[in-house]
Formats: C-alpha cells, structure tokens, sequence
C-alpha cells in the first residue's frame, strides 16, 4: 500500500490530536460508583440506585472523636455538631445534645394526637377511653411505669408510648457528658447526614473535608483527641482517591519501565520518542472517543488506559526492529493489521454491555489501538530519517532463536500443563466471587473502622427496604401510610420485626384532619372522661390538663416540615422523605422479626400482601441480595460477551487464512495460556472477578498478534528475518508484561485483576506460541 506523502500524513495525525486534546479539555472525568451502575437498570435495580444515590445509607457519616477523657470528647462533641448544623452542606446532625432532646420530646408530646397511628372516633368513645386509661394505669407498674406517671395527667390514653412504640427496634447510642458516646465510653459519636446525592462525590469529599476543618478550629481542643469517619460517603470518597493515586502512579511506573526496556533497546532518545508517539496518539483517541460516547471517562478506564502503553508500543517496535535488520517492514504490516482486526472484534463484543465500565473499556481499547496501529503505520515512517535504525541486535536474535529451538523438545511439558490446569478449574467447583464488593479498594483498616463506627452507633441494620416515587410530598405521606398499614399487619404476624416511615412523624394533611375530627369537643370530652374512669383509682379532675390538650389539639394548625426542624424528627424524616429534582423518593426501612435466620425477611410474602392491598408502586427489596443480583447479571453477560469476544476473533481467522487447521493451531497457545493463568489463580486461592475475565480477553487479543507472526504462513522466507521477528516480539511482549504487570501491585482489586491475568498470560501466550509453532515447522520439514 502506498504510503500518503508527508505533508498530509502529518497534517491529518496533528489535527485529529488536536481535535482529541480539545475534546479530552472539556472532558468530566469521575471516579464515583457510576462505572458499576446498570446503564438500563429494572424497576428492582432503580430502587437500588435510588439508594445509592439519593438514601439515607449513601449520604450519612459517623464520626467519631477519640483520646482525652470524656468530659473533653463531649465539649468537642457538642461544638463540632453545632458548627456542621449551620453548615447548609448538611441536612441533618445528631449527637445526642439535651437540646435536640428536649425538642423531640417537646415536637412528639405536643402533637401526641396528631401523630397517634390509633386516634380515631372509636379511640375516644366511653369504651375506647375507658380500655386505653385502664392499659395505662396497669402499665405503671411495667418498665414504663416512671414515664406514664409522669405523664398520666395529661395523657391518659397513652399516645405518646404508642408513637414512640413505632420506633422500637431503633437503638441509640449511650450517653456520656451530654453527648452521644461508644459503649466502651473511649469514642464520642456524632451522626452527620450530607444534603447532597451520594454519587456527588465531589460534595461528599467537600463535607468531609468541611468536618476536619470544623473539628480543628475548635478552641482550646486538647491535642491528644483525634477525629476518625467513617459511612459510605466517606468510603465513596476514600474508593476515588485511591483510584485516582493509583491511576497516576501505575502510569508514571509504567512509562518508566517501558521507557527503560525501549532505551536498552534502541540507545536512541529520538527512537524513544517516536515509538511513544503511537501510544500517546492512542491514549488521546480512546480517551476522547469514550468522552463523546459517554459524556465522562470513568478513572478505571484510565488505569485500564495505562496498560495501552504496552500493546500500542508494539507497533512501533515492530518497524523499528525490522528496519533494524535491513528488512522491508511492509510484509509484516499484513499480519499486524489481521491482529489489530481480531483484537477490535475481541473488544467489540464489550461495547453491548449493560455494565458501563466494561462499555468503556472496550471502546477505549479499540479506539486506542487502531489510532496507535494507524499512526505507527502512517505518521512513524514520515519522521523518521534514512540514518536511523536500533542498534545491531543480530547476536541476541541468534541466542533468542537457538532457545527456542532447544525449547520445542519442551512441547510436551506445555500440553501437560494445559491438561493439569483443565483438571484443576473442573475440580475447583464455583470459582467466581459473586459480591461487588470484591471490586472495592477500600482497605481492611478502614472496613474495620466502618464496622467498629456503626457497632458503636447502634443503628438499624437497613438490608430490607420499601421503597416508591411519588409526585408530591402529600401524596408521598398518604401512599406511606397506606403501606404502614399492611406492614403494621405484617409485623403482627411476625412477617417482619417492624419498619419505620416518614409519615411516623409527619403524618399526611389528610391523616392529620381526621385525628383532628375524631377528638371530640371540651363538654363532650369532660363527660366521655367522666364516665369512662369511673371505678378506677383515679380521678376525673385529675386529668383537666388531657381535656384542654385535647381541645387545642382539634384546632391547632397541622403538623409541616418545619415544626420538626432542629430536632432528630427532621434527620429522620429528611432520611425516608427526599425530595428530588422531580419526585420524592420514599424509603421504608424493614427489620427483621426477633429470632429471623440470619435477621433474614422473606420478601416473596412481603409483596404478595402489598400486591393484595393494590400497592404494586412499592417495590420491597434486599439492598445485599439486589447488588449480588447485579453483579451476578455482569458475569453472566460478561462470560456471553468475552466468549461471543473469542468467537469473533476465531471467525475473523478462518476469513483471514482460510484454514481450520492453520486458526486451530494458532489458537491452541491461546488457550493454553489462558487455562494455565486461570488455574494458577484459582489454586493460589483467588475467586475470580469480572476483570480477570476481561483480562483473558486480553490475553487472547494480544496472544492473537504473537501467534499470527509464529504461523508458518506469515512467517518471512530468510533465517535471518526471522531472528529480528523474534527480537521485536520478544521486546514487545517484555513492554506488554511491564506496563500490565505493575497492575498487579496495584491497592485497586480491578485493576490488580487485569494485571495479574494480563501480565502472565500474555509471556505464556508469548511462549507457547513459540515453542508449539517451532515444534510444528520441525515437524512439517521432517
């Protein structure tokens, strides 16, 4: 093929780069847990999303302060809580403070008949007044004895243990100092809940960081107390520095190694350039290409990127040695350009996933690789000069090319291998980790203070959740309540333990006026009243105070959200009643009913008694079951995927020889590798992930390109070429192993996963195409 003149080779490859840099400027590059979102989610999945974007789960942080001695803990606790309240970035902050004590017990005792789940005409009739005074006064001698005598006078039917029965099951931590405080007393707790969506990673990490600085301005702070966090916002935001770190250091030791190997290579800085210059080129092309496509470039994508280094600098380094030994490259460009096709139509198959970061992936990989292949082909030749060459690599060809001679007497140990390595992943049973939290980079330091924060905490475990949408904050209320109902009978059948709802403490306008209607007038009340507690150990006129509190109930304006602010009412309700841009999301945390296996829910009968009430808008799920129902349909698609991957490139083989026998032998080394890595991992005790999937797919795109050169039919007529065949192969691969091999050492399990697949597979991919070819051409001479 005659090459394009130079003028408008290069003019072409400098406009596309600046087309690419301008693209990759405008650029929104993210790190959050979008990349293991589905991009087509179902109904269940949605509400999972919902979860994790907008619930309570995504958005609260635990703090906790240590060292000093309680009285210490307590002041810092109550002074940080009370500059994170005035910060509008929260919605709500909890640490126990007598005064937001005081206002619950203030909001829940004077809107006791608002708020009642059992006020109604019948509550208040002779006999319903008459039974309820009765439960109350057998019930001072209970556990709850002190606080009805306490309040017996003006609530005599007991509403407001009824309201505060809802609750039940929902613990809090002990109090130390007027402040919230561990069990052991060694931490004081703080509950701070961040206004923001939960995949606004960026304010998270700006209210994090909003909180250290708070705690540090804080006067007179003893220098022994310390701050830690904890809660998903701050894992989210800890999981994206750790990509971002990692991402940037993996690609600076990347680019060191592979400069290192190059400059041993070629003794030439202008050499080093200009094979760089293909890698560059494709960088810019797959980062720009997932931009346009996707609107952002995930960090994973960018880490994955770093690993382009190795295969794109092949390219190069095939010209380059070839030119090296006096040889006109343009016949090995038939068998690059059968490699880089077999690699897209690998990649290809990726592009139809329903898990972005594989989407991404795979388009950045072929976008990458053909601008790399393009620019090696096109813009290389352009720049470089008649005089410059590698330096004489004949005698490194030779001893390259006796060893494998001396190797192919090794074919059988290669075939035992493959045949011990089948064995071993069919005895091996289930080898993949179906839980996405396998893709986490959080540390075990940091998930043990997580676990240690909510110990400490108390709180409610929030696996089982109900959940549904609606238009407005009223009808939000009104649906909740009537899913309160059925749950409300769930719970009596021991179904579930109990749930909670925003409507506990906002009941709907609705609800609200006809408590208001069934309390009955002042005259009418005293006379109910009257008749109700004759014969029992208490006095009618004892109680004026409960008739006057029912008269300024009836006409009292009704409860809105703003009678809760201040008070741990309104973190609650802004928790289970979140107002987005266009709806509100409404969640309905479930327990689990006392002596459950495992504090498990069956949620099969949980939806047959809403389906039966007609509630088919709520959707009644396990958080833990929905994302390992997730993770569980990436796998599935993704083993369809990388096998549709290897059939293409199968297919695109037998097109491109028009053999069988000559496809079978060049992908039996292929598959050999692969079974050899798989079973090397599985006996060292790893469970298998998504990514090490991926990265078999890699190892048979790039294994594809090894074996293509070994096939007797690509192969050049003259021993001599063949040796500088060797030697570029060789230093290719060494690139390759490199750049995906430092991926390995990587604190970020995906990009660990590729690295470790990667990196070895693609040296026996390498040398089992070698040996077995070798073995093959012996043969045929014979």
């Amino acid at each position: 093929m005659k090459l394009p003149g130079r003028a408008l080779a290069l003019s072409v490859w400098a406009g596309l780069m600046l087309a690419c840099v301008w693209v990759i400027a405008q650029t929104h590059f993210v790190a959050d847990l979008s990349a293991f979102l589905p991009k087509a989610p179902t109904a269940r999945q949605q509400m999972l999303v919902d979860q994790l974007r907008d619930g309570a789960i995504a958005r609260l942080v635990i703090i906790g302060i240590e060292g000093g001695n309680a009285a210490e803990r307590a002041r810092l606790s109550l002074a940080l809580a009370e500059e994170l309240r005035a910060n509008p970035a929260f919605s709500a902050v909890q640490n126990g403070a007598a005064e937001t004590q005081d206002k619950d017990r203030k909001y829940f005792f004077d809107n006791r008949y608002l708020l009642s789940p059992v006020v109604d005409a019948e509550h208040f009739s002779d006999s319903g007044l008459r039974q309820s005074i009765g439960n109350s006064i057998a019930a001072l001698s209970g556990d709850a004895g002190l606080i009805l005598k306490a309040i017996l006078p003006r609530d005599p039917t007991g509403e407001t243990l009824r309201i505060l029965e809802q609750f039940s099951g929902e613990s809090q931590p002990r109090s130390q100092a007027g402040a919230w405080a561990s069990s052991d007393g060694k931490r004081a707790l703080i509950l701070a809940q961040i206004r923001d969506s939960g995949l606004n990673t960026d304010a998270q990490a700006a209210a994090i960081e909003a909180i250290r600085a708070a705690f540090e301005r804080i006067p007179e702070r003893d220098a022994a107390t310390r701050l830690v966090m904890s809660g998903t916002s701050v894992l989210s935001v800890s999981s994206r520095n750790t990509i971002e770190t990692e991402v940037s250091r993996l690609a600076v030791a990347s680019i060191i190694l592979v400069v290192c190997l190059l400059l041993l290579v070629y003794r030439s800085f202008r050499l080093l350039g200009l094979g760089l210059l293909p890698v560059a080129s494709g960088a810019a092309a797959g980062i720009a290409a997932v931009s346009l496509v996707f609107g952002h470039v995930h960090g994973l994508t960018l880490g994955f990127g770093t690993t382009l280094i190795g295969e794109a600098v092949d390219y190069s380094i095939y010209l380059f040695v070839q030119r090296a030994g006096g040889n006109n490259p343009d016949g090995f460009w038939r068998t690059i350009r059968l490699g880089v096709l077999t690699s897209i139509a690998g990649f290809a198959a990726l592009l139809w996933s329903s898990f972005p970061g594989l989407a991404q992936l795979g388009l950045y990989s072929i976008s990458g690789l053909v601008a790399a292949a393009l620019v090696t082909r096109y813009v290389l030749p352009q720049l470089m000069s008649a005089d410059m060459a590698v330096r004489d690599l004949t005698r490194p060809a030779r001893i390259l090319d006796s060893l494998i001679d001396r190797a192919t007497g090794l074919r059988w140990l290669i075939y035992l291998l493959i045949a011990a390595a089948a064995i071993v992943l069919l005895r091996a049973g289930d080898i993949w980790n179906r839980q996405l939290s396998a893709l986490s980079p959080v540390s075990a330091a940091e998930q043990q203070l997580d676990t240690e924060l909510r110990s400490d905490l108390g709180g409610t475990n929030l696996r089982y959740m109900a959940s549904f949408t609606a238009s407005d904050e009223q009808s939000a209320l009104v649906y909740a309540e009537r899913v309160g109902s059925v749950l409300r009978e769930l719970s009596t059948q021991q179904i579930i333990g109990g749930f909670n709802s925003p409507a506990f403490v906002l009941p709907s306008s609705a609800a609200q006026r006809a408590r208001q209607a069934a309390l009955p007038a002042g005259p009418e009340a005293r006379a109910r009243l009257a008749g109700a507690v004759a014969g029992m150990p208490i006095k009618a006129e004892r109680l004026d105070g409960f008739i006057g509190d029912l008269e300024a109930a009836r006409t009292r304006p009704l409860l809105g959200r703003a009678d809760v602010k201040g008070s741990s009412a309104e973190a609650l309700l802004d928790s289970l009643l979140i107002k987005r841009e266009h709806d509100y999301l409404v969640l309905m945390p479930l327990r689990a009913p006392d002596g459950a296996h495992d504090e498990e829910i069956d949620l099969r009968r949980v939806d047959a008694a809403l389906a039966a009430a007609g509630l088919d808008a709520v959707a009644a799920i396990d958080l833990l079951e929905e994302t390992t129902s997730i993770f569980d349909s990436y796998l599935r698609e993704a083993l369809i995927l990388s096998g549709l991957g290897c059939l293409a490139i199968l297919v695109m083989l037998l097109l491109a020889l028009r053999s069988l026998s000559r496809a079978l032998r060049i992908t039996l080394p292929l598959a050999g590798a692969v079974l050899c890595v798989t079973a090397v991992l599985v006996a060292s005790g790893t469970q298998l992930t998504i990514l090490h999937l991926i990265g078999l797919l890699l190892v048979v795109a790039l294994g594809t390109n090894y074996a293509l050169f070994f096939d007797s039919g690509a192969q050049p007529e003259t021993r001599g070429d063949v040796r500088q065949m060797l030697v570029s192969l060789l230093v290719a691969n060494l690139a390759t192993v490199a750049s995906f091999g430092v991926l390995g050492f990587s604190k970020v399990p995906i990009l660990a996963a590729i690295g470790t697949t990667v990196g070895p597979g693609a040296l026996l991919a390498l040398a089992f195409s070698a040996i077995l070819a070798r073995a093959h051409d012996h043969a045929h001479a014979r």
